[in-house]
């Protein structure tokens, strides 16, 4: 089963990126991995965040096929410690499916159109991080959930 990260805007914080790209690379060891960036919208200062949000929706849900379980990246959603998250990978790749999509919104979250189209909502923290800040501890999480399903020494319980 594949694994995609779809994310509203682009990483632009060098740090960040760099982070980013080397838990992808560390990712792809584990399953066949793939990071979207949907363009940020331009001229949204004549949209309300409602409109910003079906837009960025619109966008989202066209990286979306028939038969792709999507998660949605949500401070609303299930918390996890890192064992039971990989035990929850784990469970999830299992059942098959075309691929597992988890998604990272825009600035004002999600529209009804992408909660309805989702199976379920992780939550990294009760924290608020930057959008671009989570794609890195996202996939950092990833691959330490590989890491314990696999039994490899990199997480300490």
């Amino acid at each position: 089963m594949d694994v995609k990260l779809v994310t509203v805007g682009r990483t632009d914080v060098q740090w960040v990126k760099e982070g980013l790209d080397l838990y992808v690379s560390r990712l792809r060891h584990y399953v066949p991995f793939s990071l979207v960036e949907i363009p940020q919208l331009k001229n949204v200062s004549a949209f309300t965040q409602e409109q910003i949000k079906e837009k960025e929706g619109e966008l989202i849900l066209k990286q979306v096929a028939p038969g792709d379980g999507v998660i949605l990246l949500d401070e609303r959603g299930k918390s996890f410690r890192s064992v039971e998250w990989a035990e929850w990978i784990r469970q999830r790749l299992a059942r098959g499916g075309k691929a597992l999509v988890f998604v990272i919104g825009g600035a004002y979250g999600f529209s009804q159109k992408v909660y309805d189209r989702a199976e379920g909502m992780v939550s990294l923290s009760r924290m608020t991080f930057s959008h671009q800040m989570v794609r890195t501890i996202f996939a950092e999480q990833l691959y330490r959930a590989f890491t314990i399903i696999k039994g490899e020494p990199y997480h300490h319980e």
